[in-house]
């Protein structure tokens, strides 16, 4: 049996059970109250409606649900959190294999909205085959706690490899970019637009593979956003249509976010930068593109080319599909060895099938 807590860790466990949803402010300030006076934690929780000591106990044992514990699986070790869920390597007791179990935060249990998308994408994950995509298995909930059971990937989000302080060579960023756009026509084919592409929802495996792992802001067809609908995806990739509200987001605007992930990599700082949300948006609808890294450092005018059409202001100037930049690209990685593509050399122009 554990020994009873200190006042100070209880004041401490009180917060972390607000932080993760499990209290509201006003009932842990009554609490609060009561733990001036002497009272037990562990007393006062179990008195409440619809606590008992199980509760308690299990609350206490997984630092407030941070640590969840899920019939059948052994939680080896987080790999990741989120806006709203966390990732943990895990191992399937009956089978034992390793997984990753996404777990939605305890504070989103409750809001039916963030519920919903949680469901919907493990779902979708679930349907969608694809080498470039994680492979969802399924979403379950046991008591307060829902789950994804998703392919387990070893390797790095071009993210992480960002922040280590490299950017990637031309060729690297180039070859990256051509497979998460293979995936990306994958996804358009079955009538989704991802709205959140950017290095930290692409995992480089140990395999060398490129995967997508994350669909969290994913619309098919019918749930495609509303005239009005507010922004959504990750502020510094998002297209100018999607920061003006979303509405009339389209596959060009994934193509757009794409291009602000190529700029990315080979010049390892975002093409718009700002502590402030607003004035980043407005950035993305009204600044036009220029970086002198482009054209100062040895990069071919190729890739500055790529940059440029898939980050048009104008959805109608970008690349209209993902066969187009795909073949652009392909081209250019297989002409490197016979074509000139040294500083000064210009873009080869393609006759267009229309």
């Amino acid at each position: 049996m554990t020994s009873p807590a200190s006042p100070k860790e209880d004041v401490q466990f009180l917060a972390l059970l607000v932080h993760r949803g499990h209290l509201d402010r006003e009932d842990a300030e009554s609490l609060m109250a009561d733990l001036r006076t002497g009272a037990r934690l562990d007393d006062l929780l179990r008195a409440l409606p619809g606590w008992d000591a199980e509760r308690v106990e299990t609350l206490r044992r997984t630092n407030a649900g941070e640590i969840p514990e899920i019939p059948g699986y052994g939680i080896l070790d987080r790999l990741g959190t989120g806006g709203t869920a966390d990732v943990f390597r895990a191992r399937e007791k009956r089978s034992g294999r390793l997984l990753a179990l996404k777990v939605l935060k305890q504070e989103f249990v409750g809001n039916a909205a963030t519920r919903k998308a949680f469901v919907s994408e493990a779902r979708l994950l679930e349907r969608l085959e694809h080498p470039g995509l994680v492979k969802g298995y399924g979403v379950a909930k046991v008591g307060r706690t829902y789950f994804a059971r998703l392919e387990l990937i070893d390797g790095r989000t071009l993210l992480e490899i960002l922040d280590d302080g490299s950017a990637l060579g031309e060729e690297a960023a180039l070859r990256a970019v051509l497979e998460v756009a293979e995936t990306l026509r994958y996804l358009a084919d079955e009538g989704v637009v991802h709205r959140d592409v950017k290095p930290g929802n692409i995992m480089l495996s140990s395999s060398g593979r490129m995967k997508l792992i994350d669909l969290g802001f994913a619309a098919e067809g019918q749930d495609a956003p509303a005239p009005g609908e507010s922004a959504v995806g990750t502020v510094a990739y998002l297209s100018p249509e999607q920061a003006r509200g979303g509405a009339s987001a389209d596959i060009r605007s994934d193509i757009y976010s794409l291009g602000v992930t190529l700029f990315h990599l080979v010049v390892g700082r975002l093409p718009f930068d700002s502590s402030d949300d607003r004035e980043l948006l407005r950035m993305q609808i009204m600044e036009s593109l220029s970086s002198p890294e482009l054209k100062g450092r040895d990069l071919s005018p190729h890739l500055h080319y790529f940059v440029e059409k898939m980050m048009a202001k104008d959805a109608d100037v970008r690349y209209q599909d993902w066969g187009e930049l795909i073949d652009d690209i392909r081209e250019n990685l297989e002409g490197r060895r016979s074509l000139d593509y040294s500083r000064g050399a210009r873009p080869p122009r393609r006759t267009r099938r229309r």
